[in-house]
């Protein structure tokens, strides 16, 4: 590695549904993004443990362990409690304050990302460096 490149972020993409998952994948990889991706709750916690991600993708409903339940989990631990987590449902944005009030970093709702591809491209650059985006605007 050159002095004074950086490396690209590491992002979790937890959805159970494989072809989403695998979309997902494709469009943060093509971005210059380090996937990696679990399929359900138990999976995303140990991988979060093993490789500790700058951010998580996390569906809310999940196999073995809910989306919600892997959020306080990552929550309770100190050694996972600041990881950033985009949390996406197929769910209405009622429940945004809620999954907020639990540590979600963002919210995106699975059928803007079916409209609108850009919106998780955006929606991880936001989180990942909020003073960037809001300077740009």
């Amino acid at each position: 590695m050159l002095a004074g490149t950086m490396t690209m972020p590491t992002i979790l993409v937890v959805e159970d549904n494989m072809l989403l998952r695998a979309a997902n994948q494709h469009i943060l990889t093509r971005a210059g993004y380090t996937v990696l991706t679990a399929g359900d709750g138990e999976e995303a916690l140990h991988l979060v443990r093993q490789y500790r991600p700058d951010l998580i993708i996390l569906d809310l409903m999940l196999p073995k362990l809910s989306g919600e339940l892997v959020l306080l989990a990552l929550r309770k631990d100190a050694a996972t409690a600041r990881i950033l987590v985009i949390v996406l449902t197929s769910l209405s944005q009622r429940n945004e304050l809620k999954l907020r009030q639990a540590g979600a970093s963002a919210f995106l709702e699975k059928d803007r990302l079916l409209d609108k591809p850009r919106s998780l491209l955006d929606t991880v650059a936001q989180v990942l460096n909020p003073s960037a985006c809001t300077a740009t605007m």
